[in-house]
């Protein structure tokens, strides 16, 4: 295969819908935490397709279970049963709190599941309440009901009208929820960590606060966990960490490893979905589910979960240190999803020097840095990437002087 050159991607680029800012390169390979461009440069890749790649670029486990399942079976249909299928659905359920599970191709797909189903069980067992209250700043997905719980203010003026029925209220505040709940709420939905918004944690009062809220009102406590699930935060899922009992949680990004796939796991009480209500052409199609099972399981062994634990504390204990001599804030989040604010720094600005550094970092507001490296990292990655990171953070502080 012939390698593009820089003027091949400007010029097909044009074959595709703009939807985002592309830097103008074309990756052609990945392994492991390295991306390589048409030049062959290597990356350090701290984003890993936005907390997707669980187990890095291309790993042995998911090629094996790619290329063994290809061989036997790919799309047999929604409308049947499949091994892959069966054995994903156990494993998150025999790990969790939960029962059963519904397959989709995206945390979107998952999360607008979510709110068909608390719709459903709201017609059912509440009078028809439909209301779910989310919070300000959250990112829930980009179709148009999941658009429309999102409390992301660039959102807000898109696509009107949108989707009626979300009451957004200020994170963390328990007060402000309790006000906004009344006889057409039959939900409460949030992430543990608001991802988009900077990696914002909710406290631990404020979760156990809204179990308490759902059980008072007799309302679905509903978590995204898109972005936080499987392993991510250390612990396998990051409602595990809080005490709350949530009926529903969304999973994606890291559940596929880099493969499409996403899934929302309920308890059985809530299961009120009549036949023809959900489906989808390709959810739990067993190559996928193949992938994700073999993902799982590693993230399952013995001592991964303790090793990005260790990890993350390295990393946040480096990360104090360039803080301290460039005047950075505080770290933020948990496990492998870590974010910092860059102070009177640009952090997009830091981005790009960091990307033609050949460090790949993500700005999700512009006095922010998150890091969503994989969950293999070793310290000897986070002394290559901070190294760089300070190289960057020299120069612009040089530049300012």
């Amino acid at each position: 295969m012939i390698s593009p050159s820089a003027n091949d991607v400007l010029a097909k680029q044009n074959y595709l819908i703009p939807i985002t800012k592309r830097p103008e390169l074309c990756f052609l390979r990945g392994e492991g935490h390295y991306l390589f461009d048409q030049d062959d440069k290597a990356y350090l890749d701290w984003v890993q397709g936005w907390a997707v790649n669980t187990l890095g670029h291309s790993p042995q486990v998911m090629q094996q279970a790619l290329i063994k399942q290809s061989a036997q079976l790919i799309n047999p249909s929604p409308a049947f049963f499949n091994q892959p299928m069966l054995e994903l659905a156990e494993l998150l359920c025999e790990n969790s709190k939960f029962d059963q599970v519904f397959f989709t191709n995206s945390g979107a797909e998952a999360n607008e599941g979510a709110i068909k189903l608390a719709r459903k069980w709201g017609q059912k067992n509440k009078s028809g309440a439909f209301k779910i209250i989310t919070f300000q700043h959250s990112f829930h997905g980009r179709t148009l009901a999941t658009m429309s719980a999102t409390g992301k203010e660039a959102f807000a003026p898109l696509f009107e009208p949108k989707v009626s029925g979300f009451t957004k209220v200020p994170y963390n505040d328990l007060a402000a929820t309790e006000a906004a709940i009344d006889g057409q709420t039959v939900a409460i939905m949030l992430e543990l960590i608001q991802g988009e918004a900077g990696v914002i944690p909710a406290t631990a009062e404020f979760v156990a606060g809204l179990d308490a809220l759902c059980k008072q009102h007799n309302l679905l406590l509903i978590v995204d966990e898109v972005q936080t699930g499987i392993g991510r935060t250390g612990s396998l899922f990051a409602y595990q960490q809080y005490q709350a009992a949530p009926h529903i949680m969304t999973l994606g990004k890291g559940l596929g490893g880099g493969v499409p796939i996403a899934a929302m796991v309920i308890d059985k009480a809530v299961s009120c979905f009549d036949y023809g209500d959900q489906g989808g052409t390709y959810n739990g199609n067993p190559l996928m589910c193949a992938v994700s099972a073999a993902v799982l399981q590693q993230v399952l062994a013995e001592g991964f979960l303790a090793q990005v634990n260790r990890v993350s504390d390295y990393f946040c204990r480096q990360l104090a240190v360039l803080a301290k001599e460039f005047g950075l804030g505080t770290t933020r989040g948990k496990g492998l999803l870590l974010a910092i604010n860059t102070g009177q720094l640009s952090a997009p600005q830091i981005v790009e020097l960091a990307r033609d550094a050949g460090l790949l970092l993500n700005a999700p507001r512009e006095d922010s840095l998150r890091f969503m490296p994989a969950l293999t990292l070793t310290e000897q990655e986070v002394d290559q990437g901070m190294a760089l990171l300070a190289g960057v953070l020299t120069t612009l502080t040089a530049a300012e002087q």
